[in-house]
């Protein structure tokens, strides 16, 4: 989808509100019947720095962002630290103008604030316009909001005059601020909106713009959410009611919104002093009956090791997401990638058992955070939600429909106190949590306070009761019974519907992929089908247990697969590897590492050049190709 589309970016500083605008305008342009979907670029700063928002909104579903865009808000950065060219980080004032020229399609919008940008500091700005039919209409947004109330109003200038340019009725907009805003700004700022919508459509020939908002229609109720929404309702509606965390991006969205919420449902969230705090209140929690989590990101996420071996060993239930990031260290703090997941995958002590669930939209991130409580409560297993600054982040419309499901506030194979009495017991009277021989690997549990349910809980390895054990009989007998939950597991996820697949059943050629470059994937497998190649794709969402069976008949029915991840060592595809080594003649990979995801066009360029023309040449792009391993 190229053209009856629009993708629309703001761009500004960081600070200047350009998140909350876009947010505002995504809504209205849901509620005027198209299908949107966002894609957010902004610095690992406080104040200050080029950030931008773009908006793809069209009457077809959008599941990815796209390829350019057609339409440029430019409104300066307020706080740019130095104007200079010399400068660290360059003439940081022009930046929301000079950055996003090369992604902008021929013909497209660009409205930039005369009050702060001046496009003359931009070399051969005039000629590249001409070149490339961009229509370029300088407004004192900035003097306007001046004049009219305060500086801060010239986002919403910005907006009116991009309603005038692409023809959009101000109806959704204003009604988005009159829902929004107290009555003491609202009037001034549907003044300006209704002025700066005005002063373009009298002063410019609107009609000779090439860029057009879509029309369509929504069947039913939508919802603009982000994957940290939906993994926090999902959460929620599991019937977690405790947190504990410490704030690091972009963790902190899922953090903020269960903290927002829990109080009005009688849970609790803490926020603590570190994330090995954290990931201790969790277990703690849990281990006092209660259905908790907690999480981080790459770097607070390592501090969680010890913890999380602690759950492991207990068989206490746990719910961790791990939101990636570029790393390693600090890395780039707002930058999406997806090279955490070895590190998901195995950190810990000594033989661990956990599982590890990677959603690749909005719709599975609520599907599968309530996945993962089932999973963790019924096999009394830690289970990690592995996702990026991209899903965490990025919004969409979602039916509302979708999340119209009952509530499960269950605990799993707790016990009653009346079913603990029939339950075994040492003489002392303790109850024996941990017995060997029971279905799928799953103990019985009892909750403290229960009558007959004493038990010592260690990380110790332990017999029956918890008691520290080093008998060689026993440590088997407890590691083969922990394991056994893996098997039972992987049976249990073959009954839901984790993966994602796109393209015709008997194509010749596969992309396999996980997580946040699903939608991307899925739009290239459409687009080269419709060029005339064979190809279809699968999303996995199942890293531990491996959906092994399903990735082998997926393998099996193509002849080539391009392994496409956000990673530079190729995570993703060193795991299907580690389960299925003897297709690794079939495997090529497609990465990206720059900190931006992928694009369709990238995902199709690369495809092209890698299994179709078998050159591997993806220079146009910031992708890398790794051959199959017998090339």
């Amino acid at each position: 989808m190229t053209d009856e589309e629009l993708i629309w970016r703001i761009s500004g500083g960081s600070g200047d509100g350009i998140a909350s605008t876009s947010q505002n305008f995504a809504k209205a342009l849901m509620r005027s019947g198209l299908n949107v979907f966002t894609h957010r670029h902004y610095p690992s700063r406080i104040r200050g720095g080029h950030t931008y928002t773009e908006i793809r909104a069209a009457a077809d579903p959008v599941d990815s962002r796209g390829d350019g865009y057609n339409f440029l808000l430019a409104l300066g950065d307020s706080f740019a630290r130095n104007p200079q060219e010399g400068a660290v980080y360059g003439n940081e004032e022009i930046k929301p103008l000079s950055e996003n020229l090369d992604e902008l399609r021929e013909g497209g919008v660009i409205v930039y604030d005369e009050g702060l940008l001046d496009p003359s500091e931009i070399p051969n700005f005039d000629e590249r316009a001409e070149e490339n039919d961009w229509h370029v209409f300088p407004l004192d947004l900035r003097g306007l909001a001046r004049d009219m109330g305060r500086e801060v109003m010239r986002n919403t200038a910005g907006v009116g005059a991009t309603c005038a340019l692409i023809g959009m009725d101000l109806e959704h907009v204003e009604d988005l601020m009159r829902d929004a805003m107290p009555e003491k700004i609202l009037d001034p700022n549907l003044e300006i909106l209704e002025t700066a919508y005005d002063q373009v459509r009298e002063e410019y020939d609107v009609d000779g713009v090439d860029v057009s908002v879509p029309t369509g229609e929504h069947e039913e109720t939508q919802l603009l959410m982000s994957g940290s929404d939906a993994i926090s309702y999902g959460a929620i509606d599991e019937g977690c009611r405790f947190i504990a965390g410490y704030p690091m991006t972009p963790w902190t969205e899922v953090f903020t919104i269960m903290t927002q919420n829990l109080p009005e449902l009688g849970g609790i969230s803490e926020q603590v002093e570190d994330e090995i705090a954290a990931a201790a209140l969790a277990v703690g929690a849990s281990h006092a009956g209660v259905k908790a989590m907690s999480g981080s990101s790459g770097g607070g996420f390592a501090l969680m090791s010890e913890p999380l071996g602690l759950a492991e060993m207990t068989e206490t239930p746990l719910v961790l997401v791990e939101a990636m990031r570029a790393g390693p260290s600090t890395g780039m703090p707002t930058k999406p990638e997806q090279s955490d997941l070895e590190h998901v995958l195995y950190t810990s002590q000594g033989d661990s058992q956990r599982v590890v669930l990677a959603p690749g939209t909005v719709e599975e991130a609520y599907e599968q955070s309530r996945i993962a409580f089932r999973l963790a409560y019924e096999y009394q297993i830690p289970t990690i939600l592995l996702y990026d600054q991209k899903l965490g982040g990025e919004l969409k419309n979602v039916p509302k429909s979708h999340f119209d499901r009952e509530p499960n506030p269950t605990l799993g194979k707790t016990l009653t106190e009346e079913e603990l009495a029939e339950q075994p017991h040492s003489a002392d009277g303790k109850f024996h949590r941990f017995q060997h021989d029971v279905e799928d690997g799953v103990t019985p549990r009892s909750i403290p306070g229960q009558k007959g349910g004493r038990f010592l809980a260690t990380g110790n390895e332990h017999d029956p009761t918890g008691h520290i054990s080093e008998s060689p009989d026993n440590r088997v007998a407890q590691i083969d019974r922990r394991t056994q939950k893996l098997e039972a597991i992987r049976a249990d996820l073959d009954t839901e519907d984790t993966s994602s697949y796109a393209g015709p059943d008997d194509a010749e050629y596969g992309i396999l992929t996980f997580g946040s470059q699903q939608g991307t994937v899925e739009e290239a497998v459409g687009r080269l089908n419709e060029a005339g190649v064979s190809v279809k794709s699968l999303g996995v969402s199942d890293m531990l247990p491996f959906a092994t069976e399903e990735v082998e008949a997926f393998i099996e029915s193509v002849d080539e697969v391009l392994v496409v991840e956000m990673t530079a060592s190729g995570q993703f595809r060193g795991l299907v590897q580690k389960n299925l080594g003897r297709y690794g003649e079939k495997l090529s990979s497609l990465l990206k590492y720059n900190g931006n995801p992928f694009e369709p066009a990238e995902v199709v360029d690369g495809f092209e050049a890698a299994i179709i023309e078998g050159d591997g040449d993806a220079s146009d792009h910031q992708t890398t190709f790794v051959p199959a391993a017998g090339d």
